[in-house]
């Protein structure tokens, strides 16, 4: 071993002394690419395209091309007007109109997206992208009915669609009927194992459904996936909260990391506000977590409530006033949130000059003290009368 290990440091010095000979003033070492430099994806390669397209404008799959390039690049208003373009070429085919509608999808515009997807049926395009995408359409526009028939349509031509699956999950949930939503959920999960967004979705409504340790499991698995999902990680703090005994301190750990990861995860705003204000304080940093969860949701229990006393509370009394109106218009013939518009409303009036008040000002003045009557003068005597 010792002449082992001799042989191979004396091989190694060898070598470097050989390169070390070779190397001469002239030769320029080898340069690496800098990655960070080098431009890529759907975008550079839709703009790669330009020149062909201009050579042969009407060439409908190069714009076809461009428009599904423009659409994985986050850029719908430009692959619609690709669209647009083929279409005026080639108006009987199929593909094109589906690819419309993916663009309209794209841009929120439902009715126009299902009018689209109805041309593509028209003109025999018939995949299961097309009712998936129909069902997906409804459902985001709330038409559960219309979306299950369409997801239904999409297993039938691919009984191994996870998306459909998925998506079948999603409207099962928002019908209430959770017990089906997690099975077709879990299914979805079975056929794409490493999909962030189904991991989420389940953990979520496991959650919801009281079961934190099930949860607790797919959360952990999908933030293994995606280190820098919002969602995941306040999924992964709510168990704390539902577990027998709660872990409140690692829930909060959780939502406020959930926040720096993803400010819209209003729910992580509105568990950190109700857990301050059930610790009987009014600190002015659950205001901004109130303003932000109330904006993605209105409707939230004891938010609009808790911002409206925090901002009472520091002073600041038309903004509580403003909140306060709102909680009437929320909760009509509530006494006790008509009282509270009527006292902080005063309050506010008297805070204004009398240049800006909207009623008048009544100041307590003290009643006159009635005139004290004049001393009785004294009587004359009288005089005997003369007979």
């Amino acid at each position: 071993m010792p002449g082992l290990l001799f042989y191979r440091r004396y091989l190694l010095l060898t070598l470097l002394g050989c390169a070390a000979c070779d190397s001469t003033p002239n030769e320029r070492p080898d340069t690496f690419v800098n990655l960070a430099t080098v431009q890529s994806g759907p975008r550079v390669q839709a703009d790669e395209l330009d020149g062909a397209i201009q050579r042969q404008p009407r060439n409908t799959a190069l714009l076809a091309q461009r428009a599904t390039l423009r659409l994985a690049a986050g850029q719908p208003s430009a692959a619609l007007r690709d669209v647009a373009a083929a279409l005026e070429i080639d108006e009987d085919n199929g593909s094109l109109y589906f690819l419309q509608a993916r663009a309209l999808r794209a841009l929120n515009r439902l009715p126009e997206a299902l009018a689209a997807a109805r041309q593509a049926a028209a003109h025999k395009f018939a995949t299961p992208e097309l009712p998936l995408l129909i069902g997906e359409t409804h459902l985001a526009a709330r038409n559960y009915t219309a979306a299950l028939d369409n997801f239904d349509r999409t297993l039938r031509l691919d009984p191994d669609q996870g998306a459909a699956m998925f998506y079948k999950g999603l409207a099962y949930a928002a019908t209430g009927d959770t017990s089906m939503a997690l099975q077709y959920l879990q299914d979805a999960h079975a056929r794409e194992p490493r999909q962030p967004e189904i991991l989420h979705q389940l953990a979520f409504l496991l959650n919801a459904w009281r079961a934190p340790n099930d949860a607790a499991r797919y959360a952990r698995l999908g933030m293994r996936l995606d280190t820098a999902s919002g969602q995941l990680h306040y999924d992964y703090g709510r168990q704390f909260e539902l577990r027998t005994p709660p872990r409140p301190d690692s829930a909060l750990w959780y939502y406020r990391r959930a926040l720096q990861l993803d400010t819209t995860v209003y729910r992580a705003d509105y568990r950190i506000a109700l857990a301050t204000a059930a610790s009987g304080q009014r600190p002015p940093g659950i205001i901004p977590h109130l303003r932000r969860a109330l904006r993605r949701n209105p409707r939230l229990p004891q938010a609009r409530a808790l911002l409206a006393e925090a901002l009472e509370a520091q002073g600041r009394l038309p903004e509580a006033l403003a909140q306060y109106r709102l909680l009437v218009a929320e909760n009509p013939g509530n006494q006790h949130w008509t009282f509270k518009v009527w006292k902080v409303g005063e309050q506010v009036q008297l805070l204004l000059p009398d240049s800006l008040r909207t009623r008048p000002r009544y100041y307590y003045r003290r009643p006159a003290a009635p005139a004290r009557p004049a001393p009785v003068e004294p009587l004359e005597p009288r005089r005997p009368e003369a007979k």
